[in-house]
């Protein structure tokens, strides 16, 4: 078996995610994934890096993200990579990389204070 174009990770939603529904009934998620790493640097003190991504999840995907995620939630995505260009009305092209999501995993909410 092959595997092409496969990516899982762990991490904390940005924000609610935003919800679109198009004229057939489709649905499409988006929202910000907070993932980070920790290490020591040359000084040997710890350093916390952070990377943050674009999710996008369509259907069935983007109505349980829609009903079961928000902002700070920790999650786990599989999906794959896409990128691609667009023109703004402005006619500026724009590029933008996300992480095409088909399952994900909900491990934890979180609480209120």
């Amino acid at each position: 078996m092959t595997i092409r174009n496969h990516v899982q990770l762990v991490g904390n939603l940005g924000k609610d995610p935003e919800v679109r529904t198009f004229d057939n009934g489709n649905k499409l998620a988006k929202v910000s994934l907070a993932i980070s790493n920790q290490y020591k640097n040359g000084q040997g003190e710890l350093v916390q890096d952070t990377q943050w991504l674009n999710l996008a999840a369509w259907g069935k995907t983007a109505e349980l993200m829609e009903s079961l995620c928000t902002k700070g939630a920790q999650i786990m995505v599989s999906g794959k990579l896409d990128s691609g260009n667009y023109q703004t009305k402005e006619g500026e092209k724009k590029y933008y990389t996300q992480v095409v999501v088909n399952e994900f995993y909900l491990m934890n909410r979180p609480t209120s204070k």
